[in-house]
């Protein structure tokens, strides 16, 4: 059982989560993303963003807890959600978007090129990645979490290989300018 299948990992990150900058992401995101477009959130939690997102979008959440869809589809029973990891993503559907905010730097290095080239396969032509990694030169693990901070060109480095780099920025989340958001186009 994973940190956030248990009450103790999703209330302490409901807590820990709760300023994190969503509507500043969307807003981002709104500008390479038409209305009604085809959008997957990776690892929803407890759908902050996906609240914004399905106003926007024909979204799709997914998170690889099944106890956070559960307690989001308690109170939003015909949202459009699937249990889903980050590296796989086993889907037979494409999508116009996938986004999601920290949570491809809970995989590890190797595990995040296995996403990029998966992400690759699940977008339609043209299709965009919206995503947000923790900035700093660790890797880590805590509360049973493994975590991969990365500075911003050797993010780029990774990801140029899969896909055209739209915006690398780094923006506030806990602290000032302790994060990176990329918007990625796929590579026709």
């Amino acid at each position: 059982m994973g940190y956030y299948d248990t009450k103790q990992g999703i209330e302490e990150y409901i807590l820990r989560s709760q300023y994190w900058e969503g509507p500043k992401l969307v807003k981002i995101l709104k500008r390479y993303i038409p209305k009604q477009a085809t959008l997957l959130e990776l690892g929803m939690g407890p759908g902050r963003d996906f609240e914004l997102l399905q106003k926007i979008y024909q979204a799709t959440g997914s998170d690889k807890s099944k106890k956070f869809l559960e307690l989001y589809k308690k109170t939003h029973k015909k949202s459009n959600l699937v249990k889903l990891d980050a590296i796989t993503i086993k889907t037979n559907k494409k999508f116009d978007c996938i986004y999601s905010n920290r949570v491809l730097h809970h995989l590890t290095k190797t595990e995040l090129k296995r996403s990029l080239v998966r992400q690759k396969e699940v977008l339609n032509q043209d299709g965009i990645a919206f995503h947000t990694f923790w900035k700093g030169k660790i890797t880590e693990k805590k509360r049973e979490l493994f975590f991969v901070y990365y500075q911003k060109e050797q993010l780029k480095k990774i990801l140029k290989q899969y896909f055209d780099i739209l915006e690398l920025e780094t923006f506030s989340g806990d602290e000032k300018n302790d994060s990176i958001y990329v918007v990625l186009k796929k590579i026709n």
